[in-house]
C-alpha cells in the first residue's frame, strides 16, 4: 500500500479493486501497527468533532475577538430557509454554510479539524455533511470519506505545499478542496478515478489563489475561501461523477501548484504584506485590532 502521488494510489485501488478509503486504512494499519479497529475509531472521533463545529457555528451567537468574523454562516442558512435562492436546490448553499460555520468556530477559539490546516477547516466537514443528508450516508461511510481525503492530502504534502506561508492559500484552501471533493466522489460512489479527477477540477480553479490575512489573523478572506471551496467541492465531484475529465493529470496539476508557490512572492504567502491585507482598508483594520501595522 505505499503510495505518494496520486496515480500511483489508484493504480493500487483499481488494480486490487479497493476504495481509496481502504487502500488508506491499509496504509495506516501498516504505517503506525495499530489495529482497524482503533485506526477507524480514531478517525471517527474527528468526524464527531467535525459535526460540534458545524453545530455550533450554525446556532450560536459565533463572532471572533477581533470582530472581523461570525455570523455569516447563520446567515446563509437563514437566507436558504427563507428565501427563493438562485441556485437550484439548497445542497451547494447547505455546504456553503457550514463550511463557514466551521471556519467561524476556528476564528473565535473553538474546537476544529485542521484539514490539512485551521485555515482551510470548514471545507470538509461543511461538505462532508451535505453529502451525508443528500445521499443519506451511514457513518461508516462518512468515516472512510475522512480516509479518501487523508490520501489526497498526504500525497499533495508530499510533491507541493499544505500551508499557506509555503504556497498560499492554493496549499490550504486549494488542497482542502482537492481532498474534499476527492472523499464525496466515493461517497456518491464514484470510482478511485472518478476521485482523482474531481481533485484535478477542483485543485486547477484555485491555482495562484494568494494568502493575505487581513491583520494577520485567519478570518478575512479566510472564511468566505473556506465557503467558496465549499461549493467548488461539491461542483467538482459532481463534474467527476458525470465524466468529467481534467486535461491535465492530477499530479501534474499539483506539480504546477508546487511550481506557482514557489515563484509567489513571499508578501502573498501569508504574511499580510500584500493582497487584500495590504488594501487601505486592511490596513485601517490592522491598526484597529492592534493599534499599528506591519511595514
Amino acid at each position: 500500500m505505499d503510495f505518494r502521488t496520486v496515480a500511483e494510489l489508484v493504480e493500487i485501488a483499481e488494480s486490487e479493486n479497493l476504495k481509496i478509503s481502504e487502500v488508506m486504512i491499509r496504509k495506516e494499519i501498516e504505517t503506525t501497527g495499530q489495529t482497524r479497529e482503533e485506526i477507524f475509531r480514531r478517525m471517527a472521533e474527528q468526524l464527531d468533532t467535525m459535526e460540534k463545529a458545524v453545530q455550533r457555528g450554525l446556532t450560536e451567537e459565533i463572532r471572533s475577538q477581533s470582530g472581523l468574523s461570525g455570523g455569516d454562516a447563520r446567515r446563509i442558512r437563514k437566507y436558504i430557509e427563507e428565501a427563493e435562492v438562485l441556485l437550484s436546490g439548497a445542497d451547494v448553499l447547505d455546504a456553503v454554510s457550514r463550511s463557514m460555520a466551521t471556519s467561524e468556530v476556528n476564528a473565535a477559539m473553538g474546537t476544529i479539524v485542521a484539514t490539512p490546516t485551521a485555515g482551510a477547516c470548514g471545507i470538509l466537514p461543511g461538505c462532508l455533511f451535505t453529502a451525508a443528508d443528500r445521499l443519506g450516508s451511514d457513518r461508516e461511510t462518512m468515516v472512510r470519506a475522512l480516509f479518501v481525503s487523508g490520501a489526497i492530502g498526504y500525497c499533495i504534502a508530499n510533491n507541493a505545499f499544505i500551508a499557506g506561508a509555503a504556497g498560499g492559500c492554493q496549499a490550504e484552501v486549494g488542497s482542502a478542496t482537492a481532498m474534499t471533493a476527492a472523499a464525496v466522489v466515493e461517497m456518491a460512489g464514484g470510482t478511485p478515478s472518478m476521485s482523482a479527477e474531481a481533485v484535478s477540477i477542483a485543485l486547477k480553479n484555485m491555482l495562484g489563489l494568494v494568502c493575505d490575512p487581513v491583520a494577520g489573523l485567519v478570518e478575512a478572506p479566510c472564511v468566505k475561501r473556506n465557503a467558496m471551496g465549499g461549493a467548488i467541492a461539491m461542483v467538482a465531484a459532481d463534474m467527476a461523477m458525470a465524466g468529467v475529465k481534467s486535461v491535465i493529470p492530477t499530479d501534474e496539476v499539483i506539480a504546477a501548484m508546487y511550481r506557482i508557490g514557489r515563484d509567489m512572492p513571499v508578501s502573498l504567502k501569508e504574511t499580510a504584506l500584500g493582497g487584500l491585507a495590504a488594501t487601505p482598508t486592511g490596513r485601517a483594520l490592522e491598526r484597529k485590532i492592534f493599534g499599528k501595522t506591519k511595514e
